[in-house]
């Protein structure tokens, strides 16, 4: 188990319970999953692309990704519908918990002029958006192997009911909020 999943169950449960005043342990909400999620615009030019972003995300998130496909054809943006256009992974369970202390620990302080994420990117129903926009923050990450710079959304998905629940879970998991 890692480290950050066994702190989940016993400080974090208690203290969701202290400042919410849950009545049963199940009320307590809790981490359900993290989707990253890369739009690749110019895969529709370059299939190899796409290829180079499918093992970054490979990389940083440590399972493979599965491509995204263009739910309909948009003749503005040359898009027909079906083609590649970006890869998303979903993480749950331990390798959840690993990624989201390697993202807080480890790439968030890497950010340049760094002064915390959002505390408003919530949708209202507990989940929390947050876009990076470079991948080259994860220390997995290669300099001299990477083509071009990219960015990634990374959502992360809870069971609260509302953002102020979810606002305080997530700063349990030590996410930089800013002031």
């Amino acid at each position: 188990m890692s480290r950050l999943s066994e702190q989940y169950k016993n400080e974090i449960v208690d203290a969701m319970i202290k400042k919410f005043g849950y009545k049963n342990v199940m009320e307590v909400p809790k981490l359900d999953k993290v989707v990253i999620n890369m739009g690749v615009g110019e895969a529709k030019e370059n299939a190899k692309v796409l290829d180079s972003a499918v093992k970054d995300l490979e990389i940083i998130a440590g399972q493979k990704p599965v491509l995204t496909r263009a739910k309909n054809s948009v003749a503005n943006f040359k898009i027909r519908e079906g083609m590649a256009i970006g890869c998303k992974v979903t993480l749950r369970g331990e390798k959840m918990y690993e990624f989201v202390d390697r993202l807080v620990n480890l790439a968030l302080p890497r950010v340049r002029d760094f002064r915390g994420v959002n505390p408003n990117a919530f949708d209202g129903r507990g989940n929390y958006a947050l876009g990076i926009k470079e991948q080259l923050i994860f220390p997995e990450i290669e300099y001299d192997k990477i083509d071009k710079v990219r960015g990634m959304d990374i959502i992360f998905v809870t069971t609260a009911k509302t953002d102020e629940e979810a606002r305080y879970l997530l700063s349990l998991f030590n996410m930089p909020f800013a002031r």
